[in-house]
Order: structure tokens, then C-alpha cells, then sequence
């Protein structure tokens, strides 16, 4: 059998390739008003990475709380929500061989000012909340991140 033994591709694994992962990407509104957009995307396809679905979209209030919603708590989601639906985003599906570590390690961590140069956050980000990208942080947050943004006959 290829792919994970425990789904049929639901898991966040492509279910034709073993090993292989699959990743949310989001390519957040500071990106593409500091017109890095093409830069970052260049990253991760000279990283290895394939991109199986890709589009522009702009992000409502519902869909931003869904995908926030372990920050719903927490002093920063009003600021974090009004951010991230301010503008029109990149959202992207990569995969390949140990994609969260890999794309997470590309991104750099989450406070841009922590960021080493060479990185995304590094090269493009401002904060820790103005941070260019987002990244699935684990398979399981990948599913789920995945199935929230592209899901429906449209995609």
C-alpha cells in the first residue's frame, strides 16, 4: 500500500508518494503589499517543494476565526484577525519529503525580529504578528488548515 496506512490522503500525506507531506502556506497581506510574493513562492519551489493548489483570495472575519481559533483567547486574535483579512492573501498547498519541518524551517520562527536573514520572516517580515507567511505547524493542522481553505466544489 502507498501512502499513510491510517487514511485515504485526509491525514495531510499525499497517499501516492510514501513519506511525502503536505503543508498549508499562507503568504499573508504584508507580503503582497511589499510586492514579495513571487520571492517567497520562488523559495519554496528552489527548496524542492511541489505546489499542488494554489490561489489569491481575501480572507473574511468567519473563515479567519475558524482558522484562529486556538487564539480566540488570547490578547492578540483582535489585532492578528484585523490583519490578516486587511488584504488579499496567497494561500498555497506544498508537499514533499518532511514538509512542515522543512517549510517551518524555511520560514524562520514567528517573530520576525528572531529571524535569521535567509529566511522568509527574516528577509520580509516586520513582527510577530506583520510575519509574511503563515505555515502549518504540524500534518494534523495541515488536514485541518487544508480542508478549511480548500474545500467546496470550486476548488
Amino acid at each position: 500500500m502507498s501512502g499513510c496506512e491510517n487514511c485515504s490522503g485526509s491525514c495531510g500525506h499525499n497517499i501516492n508518494n510514501v513519506g511525502i507531506e503536505r503543508s498549508l502556506i499562507i503568504i499573508k497581506p504584508d507580503g503582497l503589499q511589499a510586492r514579495v510574493a513571487g520571492k517567497i513562492i520562488s523559495k519554496f519551489e528552489d527548496a524542492g517543494f511541489t505546489i499542488e493548489n494554489m490561489k489569491l483570495t481575501k480572507i473574511d472575519e468567519e473563515l479567519a476565526s475558524a482558522h484562529y481559533k486556538d487564539h480566540i483567547k488570547k490578547d492578540f486574535f483582535g489585532p492578528l484577525l484585523r490583519y490578516i483579512t486587511s488584504g488579499p492573501v496567497i494561500i498555497m498547498v506544498i508537499s514533499g519529503e518532511d514538509t512542515i519541518n522543512r517549510a517551518r524551517n524555511l520560514m524562520g520562527p514567528t517573530d520576525s525580529r528572531k529571524a535569521p536573514k535567509g529566511t522568509i520572516r527574516g528577509d520580509f517580515g516586520k513582527d510577530i504578528t506583520i510575519n509574511v507567511i503563515h505555515g502549518s505547524d504540524s500534518t494534523e493542522s495541515a488536514k485541518r488548515e487544508i480542508g478549511l481553505f480548500f474545500s467546496g466544489p470550486d476548488q
